[in-house]
């Protein structure tokens, strides 16, 4: 009998390698969307414990990942609180071994730099065995080769690669895109989003620039 997947199930298949990871993750901080899986066939509901590394959600920042994302095996993102002070002479936590290096340094949350929350889109790859550094922000449709490690700001629908990762190329061109950012297809209901798959599932990538503007027409 044919289904529509659940967002709201663990394991989508019978393999139980793949994980909608918004099912596990328990943290107030992470946010992620529907059918965002992360593939590990060792512990794919372990994400939150081996994956988001120094997360302690008083610290203030957060994990968002969109909708219908792609995590493999090994991806790590590491938060804010993973940072030490840089604005001096030393870097060293001396504050958080207690004693007299307590009482003569300042508090040590209080000194480490803040990058903000970091930030997944919507459809992104992420290959295996990234590093995300925190306060990054990652755009729809974008891909990251395997075993990046990505410092910065990611537009949408490119490809990055690299240590540090750096721009490879556009995934599509400027009219692709700008139509698919406001088309936005992950926002589809899941009835919508079935009758839509043949044309996301396109090669012929000018038919399909042709229905999206013919879908977009229709909703003015």
């Amino acid at each position: 009998m044919s289904y529509i997947p659940d967002p709201n199930q663990v394991f989508p298949n019978e393999y139980k390698t793949s994980c909608f990871i918004k099912n596990v993750v328990k943290a107030p901080n992470i946010i992620i969307g529907d059918y965002t899986y992360y593939d590990d066939a060792k512990d794919s509901t372990g994400f939150e414990k081996n994956n988001v590394l120094f997360n302690y959600p008083e610290f203030g920042d957060h994990l968002i990942i969109g909708k219908l994302c792609a995590i493999a095996s090994g991806t790590r993102f590491i938060m804010g609180l993973a940072n030490h002070r840089i604005s001096s002479v030393t870097t060293y936590p001396f504050h958080v071994f207690g004693g007299v290096w307590q009482e003569n340094t300042p508090p040590h949350m209080e000194q480490l730099h803040r990058k903000g929350d970091t930030v997944i889109g919507n459809d992104v790859w992420i290959g295996r065995e990234c590093v995300i550094m925190p306060g990054v922000k990652i755009g729809d449709g974008a891909i990251v080769a395997a075993c990046s490690i990505v410092t910065g700001d990611i537009p949408p629908y490119t490809v990055f690669g690299g240590n540090p990762a750096r721009f490879i190329k556009q995934r599509f061109d400027e009219e692709l895109t700008s139509l698919l950012l406001q088309f936005r297809w992950w926002e589809l209901a899941p009835e919508a989003l079935v009758k839509a798959l043949p044309m996301l599932c396109d090669p012929d990538l000018e038919k399909v620039k042709q229905q999206i503007k013919a879908r977009l027409t229709s909703k003015e």
